[in-house]
């Protein structure tokens, strides 16, 4: 799946959203380290990351072969400060309509506009892949991601109250998540 598009920020700059590739692993390493380190909402810690410079571009190259998962940067003035993907959750023919959808922008660039901007276009992609659901799960203590999930259709359909359990605060609710596509 091939995705361009340039977007004006609220804050007057442009942000280039595109496909990550192979050549970008290092930068997407970057940028993992450094969202993942500033929000206790996302899955893993930066130490937890499973991929090194050669793990990250294999990754990257076989999403840029996919037809149907994918890995959207957010590229403003040069850098890389947000990704998203939608990863199919099967392929097995009674989970093949569904996928996962996960983002994390830079903490200095939210509030501009990247979060929705990411979001809507993975939401466009994932119909065009032929998905019917995209699901995603949210700490329930992340109100301004919910929000805006809730804004583009999304549907909580339950909740796991010991979803994850945080090095800082113990246990966080995960809200499950889901759009219909179709």
């Amino acid at each position: 799946m091939r995705y361009f598009e340039t977007i004006l920020l609220k804050d007057g700059r442009e942000c280039i959203l595109r496909n990550g590739t192979a050549a970008d692993a290092q930068a997407v390493l970057e940028v993992f380290q450094l969202t993942h380190g500033e929000t206790d909402f996302l899955l893993s810690y930066p130490d937890e990351n499973a991929f090194d410079l050669t793990g990250e571009e294999a990754f990257l190259r076989k999403l840029e072969e996919s037809e149907n998962e994918l890995e959207l940067l957010a590229i403003v003035d040069g850098q890389v400060v947000g990704t998203a993907g939608i990863d199919a959750v099967g392929s097995k023919y009674k989970v093949r309509h569904r996928a996962d959808f996960g983002i994390s922008v830079a903490k200095a660039f939210w509030g501009l506009g990247i979060g929705r901007a990411l979001t809507e276009s993975c939401i466009r992609l994932a119909k065009e892949a032929g998905y019917t659901q995209l699901e995603l799960q949210a700490v329930a203590d992340n109100r301004s991601a919910i929000g805006l999930y809730e804004s583009v259709g999304f549907r909580e359909y339950g909740r796991n109250p010991r979803g994850f359990r945080s090095r800082e605060t113990g246990w966080q609710e995960l809200v499950l998540m889901r759009l219909e596509l179709s």
